[in-house]
């Protein structure tokens, strides 16, 4: 049996997550504790993956320093550093030499999804096209780029977002692509390209047949702010299928270790505490509740449907309400940071200062 090749794409900046990617790149950002692409790494072991390429840009050493040459998970990991952004395909056609004339998959580092990659891969082989896209089927389709495809799943054409009423199909394009060896013959050397703007117009223009695979499983590209608290949300209520890390101390309810929970703390799931927390006395935890490895929760704090990235603390009788904390943040006594409220990494919210709902803060700011 040949080794299974894949490249995740890792390279991108996430300005929609701003000013949670302040500090971080995309591909970082936790989703129950582990970085989104971890759960990625996860998948591509489970359906068999062994050698994998990631492309780098933004913050590539923290990307490297996670998840170093794979031994972790059994896998063997490389990179591919771009100084200048390359585009999906010329990100891809950088690495030609990895692949060794293989057939082999490309998937998004910063999406959340538990799609059944055996399954893509043995359609692939069925329908003997140069490539496969997976396609999701979306309620809004002008959010995303869509995908017209014949009654055998070949694909005729594209819209990018197109207008509500205007859309021609319904199935957007999931950025999961299994290809044969021959597709570098459409992708020039060094430069920008893009397999949905250049690659996928070309082949069709020059009539190559390639196909649709359609799944019925979880997708989430991990958009922007919104869906990134959805995408943690679901893992923690098991609509995605991923490992939460900790150990599950009761139904809903995920610890990790050296944490210490004081009496009368009040614990409703779904819960996901990350290693080394301490919550103290009459602190209220209302999932879902995500808290990062090394959080402080002080006494008579009350957290509902909230994500805090690790390190920093939450004080005494704070409220942190639906709102996302960055990692090394402060929130000091009787602060409240409410509804959509988002508030980027290593900042300091002084004591008693409210955050409105939908208030956006950066990285390295101070409230007081």
């Amino acid at each position: 049996m040949d080794k299974q090749k894949a490249m995740v794409l890792a390279a991108g900046l996430g300005t929609r997550l701003r000013p949670l990617t302040d500090l971080i790149s995309k591909p970082m950002a936790p989703i129950v504790n582990k970085p989104v692409m971890e759960h990625i790494i996860e998948l591509l072991k489970k359906h068999g993956y062994s050698d994998i390429v990631c492309n780098l840009h933004y913050y590539p050493e923290a990307i490297k320093n996670h998840f170093g040459e794979g031994q972790k998970w059994g896998l063997n990991i490389v990179y591919s550093f771009e100084e200048s952004l390359m585009g999906t395909a010329g990100g891809v056609k950088n690495v030609e030499g990895f692949f060794e004339n293989s057939t082999f998959l490309v998937i998004s580092g910063d999406a959340l999804t538990d799609i059944d990659l055996s399954a893509v891969l043995a359609y692939h082989r069925q329908k003997g096209g140069i490539a496969t896209l997976v396609l999701t089927e979306v309620e809004e389709p002008s959010q995303f780029g869509v995908v017209i495809a014949d009654k055998e799943l070949k694909i005729t054409g594209f819209q990018e977002k197109p207008l509500p009423g205007e859309e021609k199909s319904n199935l957007a394009n999931s950025g999961i692509y299994i290809f044969e060896a021959d597709i570098f013959k459409y992708i020039p050397e060094k430069t920008f390209y893009d397999f949905g703007k250049n690659v996928f117009p070309d082949l069709l223009e020059k009539q190559i047949p390639y196909y649709g695979f359609i799944h019925n499983q979880y997708w989430n590209d991990v958009g922007n702010l919104d869906e990134y608290q959805k995408g943690n949300f679901d893992a923690l209520e098991g609509k995605v299928k991923v490992n939460i890390p900790g150990k599950q101390i009761r139904e809903g309810v995920w610890v990790g270790k050296n944490c210490r929970i004081q009496e009368e703390v009040v614990i409703i799931p779904p819960v996901c505490i990350g290693n080394n927390c301490t919550i103290k006395k009459g602190a209220k935890l209302f999932g879902p509740i995500i808290l990062g490895d090394n959080t402080i929760v002080d006494e008579r704090a009350v957290l509902y449907r909230g994500i805090k990235w690790g390190s920093g603390y939450i004080g005494k009788d704070a409220s942190l309400i639906g709102a996302i904390i960055g990692f090394n943040t402060r929130i000091k006594d009787k602060a409240s940071v409410l509804e959509k409220a988002v508030i980027g990494s290593k900042s300091i919210i002084g004591d008693g200062i409210i955050i409105h709902p939908s208030v956006k803060i950066m990285s390295n700011e101070i409230i007081k």
